[in-house]
């Protein structure tokens, strides 16, 4: 599967967050304000990782109508995968 220059985006945006809480954290910030700056980056996770299976699914879905396959499986398998990251 490729990812699109989105998805990759969205990782570098989360990269930038990571590297502010650790920043925040040299600088002895406030423990709320580093929670609140995980807890974005970890919402923004969340996010990327359901972008990531729609994407896929969308794809594995669509080759699969093509080849007169059944598409059951992979619409369980997408759910189960964002059941499990949680």
């Amino acid at each position: 599967m490729e990812y699109d220059k989105g998805v990759k985006n969205r990782l570098k945006r989360i990269e930038g967050q990571i590297k502010g809480v650790l920043s925040m954290m040299e600088q002895g910030k406030d423990c709320r304000e580093i929670v609140t700056q995980l807890s974005a980056a970890r919402n923004a996770m969340d996010r990327t990782m359901g972008v990531i299976v729609s994407q896929n699914l969308e794809q594995c879905v669509r080759e699969n109508v093509e080849k007169g396959a059944s598409t059951e499986h992979l619409v369980k398998e997408a759910v189960e995968l964002l059941i499990k990251s949680r």
